[in-house]
């Protein structure tokens, strides 16, 4: 079924998305310019690589026709095709093409979806990155650890590390690998993905990005939102100071802090389960074979 959208209805659509991508972006845009950077709002540009202007452009996704735009640029997109006087995403291209990256993301995250959250970790996995790293190694060194080296060193010696996600488990440092329970890696990615890691809530965002035009971009607006907010979290649970900035720590290394820590993670792991199935409703008729029916 395919649902036929006046040029009216979906340039007004077209139009919010971009004003909220804008104003979200806006930030990160200025500081590009201006050649700086921040270590919480710049993040999921420099990490996953995706720009603004391309999060910047509307996606209806598939079962949905944009009447009037045979003659616009968006006929040109990848993986589009016209119909008469309508554009709509080229289902049947897009799976001949991406169909591997497909069925790559909806197992891994049909996987995730299906298990509970593991709470544990306490975000130790910033402070792993730092373990026993020259001062000039450090990704982040214009900002001061909270502890000091000496006292950033003993909180992972004093603590369990549970990491379950194998981007953030390779920036590890050396050290500080032999002490994490697990060994992630991308051959047990699905197999050790689950919900309670805020990287793999932050990567729901990847996951959405990097099946356009097939995913809505209102997936994937969504998806950065939460991304932006994990990130906020990540980073006051790392061993960084950056009061300077407006983010008060959370210290995992104390009882209270990672009570904190833990109640945060259990509502991002809930959020992000939500936008999982929201992904899933996507990719689960593109990999049975069947078109899906339009999408909010």
């Amino acid at each position: 079924m395919t649902e036929v959208l006046p040029a009216s209805h979906w340039r007004a659509h077209e139009a919010e998305h971009e004003r909220r991508v804008d104003a979200a972006t806006a930030g990160h845009r200025a500081r590009r310019t201006a050649r700086r950077d921040h270590p919480v709002e710049d993040f999921l540009f420099r990490y996953y690589a995706h720009t603004p202007a391309r999060l910047r452009r509307w996606h209806p996704g598939p079962g949905v026709r944009l009447d009037g735009a045979a003659d616009l640029p968006r006929a040109r997109w990848r993986h589009y095709r016209t119909v008469g006087a309508a554009v709509e995403v080229d289902v049947e291209e897009f799976l001949e093409t991406r169909g591997e990256a497909v069925r790559f993301v909806r197992g891994l995250v049909s996987a995730t979806v299906s298990r509970p959250p593991r709470l544990g970790c306490f975000g130790l996995h910033e402070w792993a990155m730092v373990y026993r790293q020259p001062e000039d190694e450090i990704r982040h060194r214009g900002w001061p650890l909270r502890l000091g080296a000496h006292g950033t060193d003993a909180v992972v010696e004093e603590n369990d590390l549970r990491c379950s996600h194998v981007d953030a488990y390779r920036f590890f440092t050396g050290p500080a690998r032999p002490r994490n329970a697990l060994r992630p890696t991308r051959e047990n990615q699905a197999a050790l993905e689950q919900p309670g890691c805020l990287h793999a809530g932050m990567d729901v965002y990847k996951w959405a990005f990097t099946l356009t035009p097939l995913v809505p971009s209102s997936i994937t607006a969504d998806a950065f939102d939460l991304a932006r907010e994990i990130r906020v979290l990540d980073m006051q649970a790392s061993p960084y100071d950056l009061r300077a900035l407006g983010y008060e720590p959370v210290p995992v290394e104390t009882p209270e802090g990672r009570a904190e820590y833990a109640r945060r993670q259990r509502d991002f792991s809930e959020r992000s389960n939500g936008l999982r199935r929201r992904l899933l409703e996507v990719l689960d008729p593109a990999t049975t074979g069947t078109l899906p029916t339009p999408l909010r």
